[in-house]
């Protein structure tokens, strides 16, 4: 078992679009994250996550994702499931929860514009 607290959470601002509040599990098969959007992200392009899904569940707000240039309208209750190499984009204003597994890395994410 592995609880996370609160206070443990790690801040990561990525641009002025979004703000991200890592819970370190420090396994490396899930993770998961607070994402606040407020505007698009990323800001121009997209991202795409060469091997992690991404579980997007929209905690509150509401807006839209692209997933390989298809939009779809989103709002509080929806859930999103990304595939690994899927180019995606957010926009809006909105509180996601998002597991990824494996778990996230920086290695493994690009911005592509």
């Amino acid at each position: 078992m592995k609880i996370v607290k609160k206070l443990e959470r790690r801040l990561f601002k990525h641009g002025e679009s979004c703000v991200i509040y890592e819970y370190p599990t420090n396994d490396r098969t899930i993770d998961g994250c607070i994402a606040k959007i407020s505007g698009r992200y990323p800001e121009k392009g997209g991202a795409v996550n060469k091997i992690s899904k991404e579980l997007a569940y929209v905690i509150n707000g509401a807006g839209t994702v692209t997933i390989e240039n298809k939009t779809t309208d989103i709002g509080e209750g929806d859930m999103v499931l990304i595939q690994p190499n899927e180019k995606f984009y957010w926009e809006g204003e909105m509180e996601l929860f998002i597991p990824c597994t494996p778990a996230w890395n920086p290695e493994q994410y690009e911005i592509i514009v």
